[in-house]
């Protein structure tokens, strides 16, 4: 991603400070050439290789878009407009969020209706400027809506609902609010959370979206700044999907909301803005931010062909951070997910961004960590000063061009969608749930391979650490599309870990075979135990000693795990095997000996490894 300027291109008034003045002009051949040479000494780049040094560093997104490791003016993009401009790549306003800085959006369900408000308030107080709820049955009481927003001026705040199947009824109460407060319709701001496609793929329940647009229609008419329709694009994130996955199947589901708006009454530019998108924000930084660009562009093209004009195509987003991304162990690293999450939302150009607390796996967030959330946004916004930038991605080689692949790769999965009969049929025949289980299981290969590495729970795992206790969540729509988080298969293992060590008093444990001095075998013995800690086993290490059998029976495990060099295994892993007396013995390394079972190493199966040393060891969930 690196420009890089030569001496030609270097400021040149002041003789002797051109930048990179005193340097030759470096070509992609000398690069080539340097890249080679690391890679041959890390062993990566065979002797006889002939193609492209550098095609050793390339990876691929689940989208199977090729990730470059130099990004150079060749890789620039088309036309990219101007912010505010068609094709809306570089942000649906011309000023950005320069201003205001963009909507800091905080959600709550919680059922307690003198709690939710007291959170409310705080939030609001702390720096929020919105208010996402959760209403109906689990949540706060459609009933109750008035009584959590006491004190909240309801024309300054703007309110989203998210009341599932009870979208009217939860929209005629805060309609109904806006006049009891005597906020003017003209005035009133806020979005009404209708969203029967989503509420399909949650539940599985087809619901009509007839009457979700004739709501709109009827809104639309009077209350000029209030969005009825939610084209939510995280049951598909949730389900596994890729970005691509998540915006083809959402730009299809604004398509059939469009269909509907237009057919209850309204032109194409009112029906457009009718609708507001919300799409997950990842740890994964410049994917996110070119989510969120490619997003715009691709509504763009779809009012463009719908004849809407130039002013009426931008695109309205709502981010809120990947659920799925979130742990239940460690849930202190989830602060930095979401910091990274909502840089890259905000770079993005999202209009809302929701930082859902570092605790929202476990439970109902405290108000420590809601305030952690919050912050998290007024800290880019203020103290980075994000918003004082219009598109800051913009003209970085690598973000235009992650932006066009993606934004192709999403346009081929919308179009399948609507050669199929659209979302509503994809989603009843069950085609596009196969699609997102098709990428779930090449994502959870990764995850058990720890290719996609999950900090503090698949790599430097505590097994010390204390767990962290919230008040349940409240339940949540299920029946349709599945709910993944990443963390969750080595979490069941680690909560059969603490069950075993409440009931016998200790973890299950394998013993490290460790050969030879310190020096020679503690690359591989913290390999190995940084791995079984991710299973919840503990590793137990013995150091140098020449009695190694006799440690072994003084721990009081019966599986061991061989580790050392290779030298030190040709000669030794047979014997020592042999030697221990355990039911089963493994190496911290590849290689087939006498004796050993199996082996860990970087790329292995860890969680095939882990759930069969669990059985092994008589270890239950």
């Amino acid at each position: 991603m690196t420009n890089v300027a030569g001496p030609e291109s270097a400021p040149t008034s002041e003789p002797g400070l051109a930048l990179a003045a005193e340097f030759p002009t470096a070509d992609r051949a000398q690069w080539q050439e340097l890249v080679a040479g690391v890679l041959r000494k890390s062993g990566r780049l065979p002797e006889d290789f002939a193609g492209a040094p550098e095609s050793k560093l390339v990876s691929r997104t689940y989208d199977g878009i090729e990730i470059q490791p130099l990004y150079t003016s060749d890789d620039a993009g088309g036309d990219l407009g101007f912010p505010g401009l068609p094709p809306f790549v570089r942000g649906a306003r011309p000023e950005g969020v320069v201003d205001t800085g963009w909507d800091i959006r905080v959600r709550h369900q919680r059922e307690d209706v003198r709690a939710a408000n007291a959170a409310i308030l705080a939030d609001l107080e702390g720096g929020a400027s919105s208010v996402w709820l959760r209403l109906g049955e689990g949540s706060l009481p459609i009933s109750a809506l008035a009584d959590a927003l006491n004190e909240v001026y309801v024309g300054l705040a703007p309110v989203v609902l998210d009341a599932g199947a009870e979208y009217e009824t939860a929209a005629q109460a805060l309609l109904d609010l806006f006049a009891e407060r005597e906020v003017p319709a003209s005035e009133a701001v806020g979005t009404l959370g209708a969203d029967p496609l989503g509420t399909t793929a949650r539940t599985g329940q087809a619901l009509p979206l007839g009457p979700a647009a004739e709501l709109a229609a009827k809104v639309a008419r009077k209350y000029p700044k209030v969005r009825t329709i939610v084209a939510d694009g995280l049951p598909f994130h949730e389900a596994g999907g890729s970005d691509a996955q998540e915006l083809g199947a959402t730009i299809a589901a604004g398509v059939a909301y469009l269909r509907a708006l237009t057919e209850a009454g309204l032109d194409v530019a009112a029906a457009a803005a009718q609708i507001e998108f919300r799409l997950a924000a990842t740890a994964d930084q410049f994917l996110t931010i070119a989510k969120f660009r490619a997003a715009r562009r691709l509504w763009d093209r779809v009012l463009e062909v719908s004849g809407a004009a130039a002013e009426a195509r931008g695109m309205h987003q709502h981010a809120v951070t990947s659920p799925s991304m979130f742990t239940q162990r460690d849930p202190w690293v989830n602060m930095l997910r979401t910091t990274v999450a909502c840089f890259a939302a905000g770079v993005g150009g999202a209009d809302a961004v929701t930082v859902l607390p570092f605790d929202a796996a476990i439970g109902l967030p405290d108000a420590f960590s809601s305030r952690i959330a919050r912050n998290t946004n007024a800290i880019l916004i203020e103290e980075s000063k994000l918003g004082s930038v219009i598109d800051p991605a913009g003209g970085s080689w690598y973000v235009e061009k992650l932006t066009d692949e993606l934004a192709e790769a999403a346009w081929r999965e919308f179009t399948a969608i609507e050669a199929a009969g659209g979302i509503e049929a994809e989603l009843a025949s069950g085609a596009l749930a196969g699609r997102l289980a098709e990428t779930w299981e090449k994502r959870a290969s990764r995850l058990a391979t720890r290719r996609d590495p999950l900090t503090g729970v698949s790599e430097f795992p505590n097994l010390e650490e204390k767990p962290v206790t919230r008040d349940p969540v409240p339940s949540t729509m299920d029946g349709g599309l599945p709910r993944h988080r990443y963390a969750e298969e080595y979490e069941k293992l680690r909560d059969a870990s603490d069950a075993c060590l409440a009931e016998h008093g200790e973890r299950p444990k394998v013993f490290l075979a460790t050969l030879g001095p310190v020096a020679a075998h503690t690359a591989r013995a913290s390999f190995a135990t940084n791995l079984l800690q991710a299973g919840g086993i503990e590793a137990v290490n013995p150091g140098a000693t020449d009695d190694l059998p006799g440690a072994f029976r003084e721990s009081g495990a019966k599986i061991a795990c061989v580790c050392g060099t290779d030298a030190a295994y040709e000669e030794q892993a047979a014997s020592v095997a042999a030697s221990l007396g355990a039911d089963s013995v493994l190496l911290a390394g590849k290689g087939t000996y006498d004796g050993i079972s199996g082996n860990l190493y970087a790329g292995c199966d860890a969680l095939e490894i882990l759930t069969s040393l669990h059985a092994q060891l008589g270890v239950s969930a």
